[in-house]
């Protein structure tokens, strides 16, 4: 099934598709190859378009230089090898804090997602960029809404066995939720992006939903929450996703737990490797990241666990430093620490120079580009966020910052402005010169 035709037509639009002209007036070029992606903007500006001007602006950007008058019915996946995730690019966006916030109740976070697409630098020739996405599953502080600036809705609380987050769907459609996600990846994989979500293991952080009784919290001892925790995981990876961020994944095994912060025990050392090896076996697929949040030291432990890479080893601020840790490196192609440009628990303080050095040190901190470290990003290294909330703050709250009730001015009063334009604008720069490393 063509799921962005069957998308267009649930949005009352034509399958038809015509080149995007305001895309071609905003679109930046990786210097020596043809990977193209819309810079200079605020996210305003995109997502206050039409998923139909969305989907024409991907396909406008096309590095085929072909233009598709429809939508393909069969889109690969870039193809970067099974080990891609061990040299990609992450970057997190915060699917909620982009979602159509009308009043108090939140939708369609995935679609916003869409609409975002265009504004993400694709993957360069020798590694991959990978999207992650913050929400899927149900939250269970309050799902579908938005609260007050200091009221918890944490994105770290999710329930399985539900179906998926109403922030993120749309039941308004008439297209089911699998359907919504699919053609998201397909847009995605179009654009020469990779995809993943982000998945809690704390077991107190986690609730399982029954049909005939009420949820329970997850115990990593029932063979059942086992179970349906692993079929969660294969069902997004048949949707599409090949990258399954793991927060606290340090700790597996009781590793370090001094320094948890996390909520709940967590799985065992072989259980983790279980349940990494049915998610591969059962999805058919080869070719999964599995990044582990700060498994980043004792690097054959998480290597043997079946993790791909690891965040929060090194920061992107001493150029140098990185560089020669990709050499130390090199020669371990399945398992690498990697690059941090920020993380979700980033409380703010980073300046832009920061950011961008940082940035620039990810991209370039290698001596043969076949050897580059992994890197991780979060949506505000993009596009910045407004002065007085930070990365962290958005994962553990959901406010809407509309002064009218409106998405479109919760979109506006998101992100920073004149200088969250000029930033955009100078990752561009960055990214142009390393696409088509």
């Amino acid at each position: 099934m063509n799921t962005v035709n069957e998308l267009l037509k649930a949005c009352k639009h034509t399958t038809q598709l015509k080149e995007d002209k305001w895309t071609q007036n905003h679109t930046y070029y990786a210097l020596n190859t043809n990977k193209k992606w819309i810079g200079n903007i605020v996210p305003l500006e995109l997502l206050n378009r039409t998923i139909k001007n969305a989907i024409e602006s991907i396909v406008t950007l096309s590095e085929s230089e072909m233009f598709f008058e429809q939508f393909p019915n069969i889109i690969e996946t870039p193809n970067y090898g099974d080990n891609w995730g061990r040299f990609a690019n992450y970057i997190e966006i915060n699917n909620r804090a982009i979602s159509e916030m009308h009043n108090e109740k939140d939708c369609c976070g995935i679609l916003s997602m869409i609409k975002i697409l265009p504004a993400i630098p694709p993957s360069a020739k020798s590694w991959a960029n990978c999207i992650i996405i913050s929400q899927i599953f149900p939250n269970i502080y309050g799902d579908g809404y938005n609260k007050g600036p200091f009221e918890e809705n944490s994105i770290y609380g999710i329930k399985l066995n539900a179906g998926y987050s109403e922030n993120i769907i749309s039941h308004q459609l008439g297209i089911t939720p699998e359907e919504q996600l699919r053609a998201f990846n397909d847009l995605a994989h179009f654009r020469g992006l990779k995809s993943g979500f982000r998945m809690v293991i704390s077991a107190d952080q986690m609730k399982v939903a029954y049909n005939d009784k009420d949820d329970v919290t997850f115990d990593w001892c029932n063979p059942e929450h086992q179970e349906i925790y692993i079929n969660e995981c294969v069902k997004l990876m048949n949707l599409g996703f090949e990258c399954m961020f793991i927060d606290s994944a340090k700790h597996i095994g009781g590793y370090d737990c001094e320094n948890y912060t996390g909520v709940g025990a967590l799985p065992e050392y072989p259980q983790m490797q279980y349940i990494l090896n049915e998610i591969r076996s059962r999805s058919g697929k080869t070719n999964i990241s599995f990044v582990g949040e700060k498994s980043s030291d004792d690097f054959e432990r998480y290597r043997l666990m079946g993790l791909t890479a690891g965040t929060d080893y090194i920061s992107g601020d001493d150029f140098y430093a990185v560089r020669e840790l990709s050499e130390k490196f090199k020669y371990l192609r399945d398992y690498a620490p990697g690059v941090e440009v920020e993380n979700d628990n980033n409380e703010g303080g980073l300046s832009y120079e920061q950011r961008l050095n940082r940035i620039n040190t990810a991209l370039f901190g290698f001596y043969l580009a076949s050897d580059k470290l992994p890197s991780f990003m979060q949506t505000g290294d993009i596009f910045p966020l407004r002065y007085d909330t930070n990365t962290h703050h958005i994962m553990m709250t959901n406010p809407s910052y509309s002064t009218d009730g409106t998405p479109e001015s919760h979109w506006e009063n998101l992100f920073a402005k004149d200088d969250g334009r000029f930033y955009n604008h100078k990752v561009g720069e960055l990214f142009a010169h390393a696409l088509g490393l």
